[in-house]
């Protein structure tokens, strides 16, 4: 399943804890995963890579690929805000460092 999605065994296990997937089961007991639990699985994955809590993707997971689900969006919105406010900080202290090299003449 890692080849497939390139979510780790152990992250699809706590995707499962945190009920945002329901995979099936083979006659093993297996865990089986069909076409459109890999499209949710990614999905989720891109969510948290974003930033987003498991709690609140949880809540936005049935609006996904139908109506646009305004708490989604408003997360979204501010997650870009305050990963712009970080931009700007990590880009001032690169710049102080950068200043320093030029004065120790680096």
């Amino acid at each position: 399943m890692t080849a497939r999605t390139g979510v780790p065994r152990r992250l699809l296990r706590y995707y499962e804890e945190q009920e945002l997937i329901v995979p099936g089961r083979d006659a093993n007991g297996y865990r089986v995963y069909c076409e459109e639990g890999l499209a949710r699985i990614r999905q989720i994955r891109e969510l948290v890579d974003a930033g987003l809590p498991t709690r609140l993707i949880r809540k936005a997971m049935p609006h996904l690929g139908g109506p646009v689900c305004p708490e989604l969006v408003a997360a979204l919105r501010r997650r870009a805000e305050t990963l712009g406010a970080r931009i700007g900080e990590l880009t001032e202290r690169r710049d102080a460092v950068l200043r320093y090299l030029d004065e120790i003449g680096a």
